[in-house]
């Protein structure tokens, strides 16, 4: 039923910045919380970062802190991943998810999108 489709990878010199956004369809988008995760080659999925459904709280690995922001704009159905700062690590395909929940706590995600390629060049 719900359908996610990312955009904004790209490739970008360390130290740049990018901006991954997800559209999602369904009159319910602002009813579960999204997220983002990414799986760099040779690697499992990795969680990344989420956020409620009305975007009164947020997540974060340790590894993104201070450098990444996630945001949603439920108006457009989309939710959005800023990345500044970026690594060679960061290097990954991300991949929004979403929850069948308002709140990530108890994570439950049943949509996911077909992922967009970050690469960062050292």
């Amino acid at each position: 039923q719900v359908q996610l489709v990312e955009s904004g990878g790209g490739l970008v010199q360390a130290g740049g910045s990018l901006r991954v956004s997800c559209a999602a369809s369904g009159r319910t988008f602002s009813r579960y919380a999204m997220a983002w995760f990414r799986q760099a080659p040779g690697k499992e999925r990795e969680f990344v970062s989420a956020i409620t459904c009305r975007g009164s709280r947020t997540d974060y690995i340790d590894s993104v802190k201070g450098r990444f922001t996630i945001s949603r704009d439920n108006a457009k159905n989309t939710v959005y991943l800023q990345m500044n700062s970026l690594k060679p690590d960061d290097t990954a395909v991300y991949y929004c998810a979403g929850s069948t929940l308002c709140d990530y706590r108890l994570q439950n995600y049943a949509y996911w999108g077909q992922g967009t390629q970050v690469t960062v060049s050292s």
